[in-house]
């Protein structure tokens, strides 16, 4: 078997951070409801308990919302992210159901950035919760500068957060989660015989379902399975580039930089509802969840400074089946009225006589507030003049 430490080319290693924030958006919950650390606590769903009443119990929901997250407690007895509301109610039927919060979420996520930045601005923001972070050239050693992190994510935030720090993004993705919660795992080329071997294949980040069960088939369960088998035989297995990849990834070889800056392509919101909508019989109901991503993707793109040449709508029905369209526009827009009206234009070109369990609104073609010309920048359509204005979907007929 090759050995890990040839992975990298010779001179000082990189030190990469993977920062991993803790039950995210289950913590952030726990800080308006201190009460309930230490239970099992999901978030999901949309509907919260009345002001004065109990917590709802998981045990009581309808419906076919998701689990966005959940607590370690929850965690234990087998509910996990993006699990089924009514299959987690049958493996934690008393455990405490919250509804999500997204804007505090993102505001959460803004403050343990900042924070971070005030050690390394050398930061690859990978999502809501989690980042990379380049530490070659941050003084001191990897544990103390780790702790620096967590203090700074702490003091602004109240949350704690789990890092791995090894010479690739690969390891340090791994390691984070070797010591969760509130963990710290350094790992050197050295350590992957006896730290990353053992473990199971799909510990790799890119390594899905699919190809753990055909590893399995294979016989290959451990990535140190993986890392002994013959390169060949990968590439025969999984094709000419994933089967290198796999090759190298059961090594701890991963040369990836960090991606500093990255733009978006298109920002989008979707809701999934708790029933069934029907596009005539409920119109006044989707008219006013499109209303609301209309506001909330207009919040989205002037909070990342972008503005959209492009607005589509996506509509999935109740067999399964979806359906996009999309409005180009003459100039960018990014306020509410505008993203308004072209969805309702995207609308008119949609058969609307199905229900509907999902809807989407996406704003494409970015391009920067501060690169546009003030001319070039689309009027918002005008405000109601205190008539009731059309909803969106009331073009249709009974």
């Amino acid at each position: 078997m090759e050995s890990p430490t040839a992975a990298l080319p010779g001179g000082p290693p990189r030190r990469i951070a993977h920062l991993d924030m803790d039950a995210f958006f289950a913590s952030v919950e726990l800080l308006d409801h201190p009460e309930l650390r230490g239970l099992p606590v999901v978030v999901g769903g949309r509907r919260g308990p009345a002001p004065g009443d109990a917590y709802p119990r998981l045990k009581a929901y309808v419906g076919r919302g998701v689990a966005t997250t959940a607590t370690y407690e929850a965690r234990a007895l087998g509910v996990h992210s993006g699990m089924g509301l009514m299959k987690a109610a049958a493996l934690a039927p008393e455990a405490i159901l919250l509804p999500a919060h997204h804007e505090a979420y993102a505001r959460v996520s803004r403050a343990f950035k900042a924070a971070v930045a005030e050690v390394t601005p050398l930061i690859e923001d990978r999502g809501i919760d989690e980042i990379y972070l380049d530490l070659t050239d941050v003084p001191g050693p990897s544990v103390d500068v780790a702790q620096r992190l967590k203090e700074a994510v702490r003091q602004a935030t109240g949350l704690t957060c789990s890092i791995g720090i090894t010479p690739n993004k690969l390891l340090s993705k791994i390691a984070s989660e070797l010591q969760k919660p509130d963990g710290i795992t350094v790992l050197g080329l050295e350590d992957i015989p006896a730290r990353i071997w053992p473990l199971p294949c799909s510990a790799i980040n890119g390594i899905g379902p699919k190809a753990t069960a055909k590893l399995a088939g294979h016989g290959i369960h451990t990535i140190g399975d993986l890392a002994g088998a013959d390169p060949a035989w990968l590439v025969t297995q999984f094709g000419k580039s994933y089967g290198a990849w796999l090759h190298q990834a059961a090594l701890g070889r991963d040369d990836r930089p960090l991606t500093l800056v990255r733009e978006p392509k298109s920002i989008s919101r979707e809701t999934t509802f708790e029933r069934d909508l029907h596009a005539k019989q409920d119109r006044e109901a989707l008219s006013r969840i499109l209303l609301d991503l209309c506001e909330r993707l207009a919040q989205d793109l002037a909070r990342k400074g972008y503005l959209a040449r492009c607005v589509g709508i996506k509509l999935r029905f109740d067999d399964f089946s979806t359906v996009t369209r999309d409005q180009s526009l003459p100039l960018p827009v990014g306020d509410a009225a505008a993203l308004r009206e072209a969805a309702r234009a995207s609308l008119k070109r949609v058969p609307l006589d199905s229900r509907l369990r999902l809807l989407g609104l996406r704003a494409g073609a970015l391009q920067k507030v501060d690169e546009a010309r003030p001319y070039e920048i689309g009027e918002a359509a005008p405000a109601s003049s205190g008539v009731s204005e059309p909803g969106l979907f009331d073009h249709l007929e009974d």
